[in-house]
């Protein structure tokens, strides 16, 4: 099923991935909506340098910037193997992971995050960015929860294998 009309751009779906199962729960979620609605996928990592308070030694950014790069890799081999769809596209920035998701819903359909995922003093700041792309998102947000224990999220077709 493909939801577009003539002179119309395809529909486009924003995930927000962190590399926690979340947001790959997130992605998979997203995947099966992309299905069912002919809609394109866009993958977005962000990474944020730390704060370094005195006496800290500095981190080099590139090993922030390749954790994002390898949770994509990742998150997408979980999500469709070795077969991602061809109009999936990416997006690894440097930012605020709620201000770059937010910027990325402007010319989006939908924006589909995980509930928690890997945040700076777990605990304290745990669900802020899909708490704030739900406040303040340009589109519809899709806040992707826990999965109740014995219930398994769905699979896109192009994962699904058959034997």
């Amino acid at each position: 099923m493909n939801t577009m009309g003539l002179g119309e751009r395809p529909t486009k779906i924003v995930v927000g991935l962190d590399g926690s199962e979340r947001s790959v729960a997130a992605l998979r979620r997203a995947a099966a909506l992309a299905d069912a609605l002919g809609a394109r996928i866009h993958l977005v990592a962000v990474w944020q340098y730390p704060s370094i308070g005195a006496g800290a030694y500095p981190v080099d950014a590139v090993l922030f910037e390749s954790w994002a790069h390898d949770s994509i890799v990742e998150a997408k081999s979980k999500v469709w193997g070795a077969n991602p769809p061809a109009s999936l596209t990416t997006l690894v920035r440097n930012g605020s992971p709620a201000r770059v998701l937010i910027e990325e819903s402007r010319d989006a359909d939908m924006l589909v995050v995980g509930s928690r995922g890997h945040g700076g003093f777990a605990g304290l700041m745990l669900g802020s960015v899909s708490m704030a792309v739900a406040e303040h998102g340009k589109c519809p947000v899709l806040v992707v929860h826990d999965v109740p224990p014995g219930h398994v999220a769905p699979e896109p077709a192009a994962a699904v294998t058959h034997a």
